[in-house]
């Protein structure tokens, strides 16, 4: 009998700590929302070419407007918007971060992500935060635990990604970024710093390392009412966007390899879904267009169907 009571003693003491450092964790998402003055700095370090030439350092400011557009048991969503002289809105990036989750989309080069499954005991109290782009497509996709430590909440992963904006309308001699972020939660804010490989990948999946940069993105919080602009447009835009992740999870479910096209009839996806959110459909023909948008630019290995979930 004092067997058992000590193992119930001891399960119940492990799993109040796995709730205690679940809690911790999802105050640290949380903790990147807010109103945030950012400054994004870039400096490449390092290049095995002798004669590489290193880029300028890149500095930029912005503000942006974090916050939670889904929360579940294990997901939380949040949205990025730009906030461009107070009065102009630019939706911006996106991230999902979910709790114990088995399935990615890794990067793999060329506008191509490959579907990976991992072992359950591999993502254990761990969190995927899943990064997408300005119109809700895949970037890069990572897994780790958060840590708490002496008060401080930092995240950190290593994962392979497209070229970030800043360059890849102006770099060819690289395709694939291998991103190393860490997140720490400050008292101000947060920072997100990077320590990247700038990577050319060939066909048969060889690496050759290009060059190497530092990353430092900090986000500063400031008055709310420098974001109020930006809170007034997603209230008018956020049902067609729930549309938008609804459709784009169709197609991650099929749990298939995808490449996505940079165009269709010489458009890119933004204006297709600018026209489609201007008719003003009620939701379901919205999903109805999206889909319909969508499958002409995801390639797949194989004929699927999709719209079987709503």
């Amino acid at each position: 009998m004092k067997k058992i009571l000590k193992l119930f003693v001891f399960v119940l003491m492990g799993t109040s700590a796995a709730l205690a450092q679940k809690s911790a964790d999802i105050a640290a998402i949380k903790g990147q929302c807010g109103c945030f003055d950012i400054t994004f700095k870039y400096a490449e370090t390092f290049a095995a070419d002798t004669t590489y030439k290193f880029p300028e350092r890149y500095l930029a400011k912005a503000t942006e407007y974090v916050f939670v557009v889904e929360e579940s048991k294990d997901k939380i969503v949040l949205q990025h918007l730009l906030a461009i002289n107070d009065t102009m809105v630019i939706k911006h990036w996106r991230e999902d971060w979910l709790y114990e989750n088995s399935d990615l989309y890794s990067f793999y080069k060329d506008r191509t992500w490959k579907y990976q499954r991992l072992p359950k005991e591999t993502v254990k109290k761990s969190w995927t935060q899943k990064v997408y782009e300005v119109n809700d497509e895949p970037r890069y996709e990572g897994s780790a635990q958060w840590s708490h430590v002496n008060g401080r909440s930092m995240w950190e992963s290593t994962v392979d990604a497209p070229l970030p904006r800043r360059e890849y309308t102006k770099r060819k001699d690289y395709n694939v970024m291998r991103r190393g972020n860490r997140i720490y939660i400050t008292d101000y804010g947060y920072l997100h710093e990077q320590d990247n490989d700038k990577i050319q990948r060939n066909e048969s999946g060889h690496d050759v390392l290009i060059a190497q940069e530092k990353g430092i993105n900090d986000y500063r919080k400031i008055d709310p009412a420098a974001c109020a602009a930006t809170q007034k447009w997603w209230a008018s835009h956020a049902p067609f966007w729930a549309d938008v992740r609804a459709v784009w999870d169709e197609f991650f479910e099929t749990r298939q390899d995808l490449t996505i096209k940079p165009y269709y009839r010489a458009r890119p996806l933004s204006q297709f879904f600018t026209e489609t959110e201007k008719k003003g459909y009620d939701s379901a023909t919205n999903r109805e267009k999206i889909r319909e948008v969508l499958t002409n630019f995801i390639i797949r290995p194989e004929p699927i169907t999709v719209g079987m979930n709503e």
